[in-house]
């Protein structure tokens, strides 16, 4: 029995005793009708284990038909109780403990019971070899069989998703031997095809080989991390590479679909950094093919920062942001869902499982982060994440030699050159230019300067590095809202900066 429901009844029970077995000036009767209510067996019993009172329950649960054919409490608890000369001796010591047990019916069959039992709860005439006994007792049998049928269903359950599990990756290993081998005789072909129309088909069929291919990573990565399967492997990179890397993947599907490609990584990030390369990869792809996928005009871009830094571990945020179909407020409890898409037709029209983003979910908790998506249906989408990343010992902490090699790599300048010049997160001078920046921001959104307006973002964005993250983020977040020339996002985020700062 839960100490939290036994203990008030406890009290009860005691005085329903002192009504029973004393001549105490107590209302017996209605106190007995309160212990029939009771959905506990109550049982109060002498030394010689004499069962002197017990409520209804008892009775119709042990099946006696009155109280004179339970005679001794060891008829109940056989296996807890035996006679020593005149006393009914217990096997342990159970006063006030609870113990799980036994009970028996009058037929002799059992059932698995919690037992409460109390001595010294009330003493007749005070006389000490009269000490009565009081057992409060709960039939545990339908919980212990829905709990053994748990447990059965569990193991059952358990049994499914390893079998499960097995199936997906036999299939997909099965899958990759004749997708690849389609792949690599089509790729042989195509480097003695001259006939451009027989090429333009081989060109379609590797296409939807590497289609294949990522489909059959997408379910497998999935069945891993369902079944907690998934192990992440850390190991040191280089940001630039991985950053480059993902550039590449994507830069000439951009360009045909005649987008601008804007990446932007703070100076301050260090370039060697230890982590899961191969996984945040994953996740940046995931986002940058689906904001290729849903864009059709306008740009898409990529920013990286630093928000936080424990010790040797560094919290980078990311943000991918696009000028795409964007998704309606309705639709965004859906987005991150395996096997989920917004709309049926989305699957039609693009393509996909809709595990993309499950899986990058995942991902990214599993790198102690978090995802979220801003958007607005016709406007485009912003997807944000962090992650935590360690870094090597010895390493460098800035990158600005990268920033500055690096074209693809670009920032906005600020109104003035040395608007955040030796301008430390926090001092006066700072918040002052802070508050300056942020007028005039709203001032060219309510003007609808936009390209000047994208000026000042960038400057308190320059002005908020160092400060806590949650400031750091909101402005991020107010440059891409300002680059997107949504109005309304950029007012709310402005009035959320300023709330911030004055916290």
């Amino acid at each position: 029995m839960e100490e939290g429901r036994g203990f008030p009844l406890i009290w009860l029970y005691g005085y329903i005793g002192k009504a029973v077995m004393s001549e105490a000036g107590y209302d017996r009767e209605f106190l007995r009708k309160i212990a029939n209510y009771l959905f506990e067996l109550l049982i109060f019993f002498d030394d010689d284990g004499t069962v002197r009172h017990a409520n209804e329950v008892v009775l119709s649960t042990l099946m006696y038909q009155d109280l004179d054919e339970l005679n001794n409490i060891s008829d109940v608890f056989p296996t807890l109780f035996y006679k020593e000369g005149d006393k009914m001796m217990c096997r342990e010591d159970m006063d006030g403990h609870v113990v799980s047990t036994v009970a028996y019916r009058s037929n002799n069959t059992c059932f698995e019971v919690e037992a409460r039992f109390i001595k010294d709860l009330i003493k007749v005439d005070g006389a000490p070899d009269k000490t009565r006994h009081a057992c409060v007792v709960e039939d545990i049998s339908a919980r212990e069989r829905l709990s053994r049928e748990i447990s059965k269903a569990r193991e059952s359950s358990e049994d499914f998703v390893k079998t499960r599990d097995e199936f997906v990756a036999n299939v997909t290993h099965e899958l990759r031997t004749p997708v690849n081998g389609i792949l690599g005789n089509i790729q042989e072909l195509m480097g003695a095809e001259r006939d451009n129309n027989k090429l333009y088909t081989m060109e379609m069929i590797e296409k939807s080989c590497n289609d294949m291919n990522a489909l059959i990573n997408n379910i497998l990565d999935f069945s891993k991390l369902q079944a907690g399967k998934f192990q992440m492997e850390d190991r040191e990179f280089s940001l630039k590479s991985m950053i480059d890397y993902v550039r590449s993947n994507h830069i000439n599907k951009i360009h045909e679909k005649g987008l601008d490609f804007f990446v932007t990584v703070a100076p301050d990030i260090p370039d060697k950094l230890i982590g899961d390369e191969l996984r945040l990869e994953q996740i940046l792809n995931n986002l940058l093919s689906n904001a290729i996928k849903f864009t059709t005009v306008g740009k898409i871009m990529l920013e990286v920062v630093e928000t936080a830094r424990v010790g040797n571990r560094v919290e980078l945020f990311f943000m991918v942001m696009d000028t795409g179909i964007g998704i309606a407020d309705h639709d965004m409890d859906k987005l991150f869902k395996g096997f989920s898409q917004v709309d049926a037709s989305i699957s039609r029209k693009y393509g996909g499982t809709g595990l993309g983003l499950n899986i990058s979910k995942q991902l990214v908790n599993l790198m102690g982060g978090d995802i979220s998506v801003d958007s607005t249906a016709g406007k485009g989408s912003t997807f944000t994440f962090s992650v935590w990343l360690n870094l090597p010992d010895g390493a460098d902490t800035a990158a600005e030699e990268y920033h500055k090699a690096t074209p693809v790599f670009s920032s906005m300048a600020s109104e003035s050159g040395d608007a955040d010049a030796g301008m430390e997160y926090g001092s006066a001078e700072n918040r002052e230019e802070i508050d300056k920046r942020l007028m005039k921001l709203a001032l060219c959104i309510e003007m609808d300067t936009w390209e000047k307006a994208e000026m000042f973002a960038d400057a308190v964005k320059q002005l908020t590095l160092g400060a806590p993250k949650e400031i750091t983020q909101t402005a991020l977040k107010l440059k891409m809202a300002i680059q997107k020339e949504n109005r309304e996002k950029a007012t709310q985020l402005i009035d959320t900066l300023k709330k911030l700062l004055n916290s």
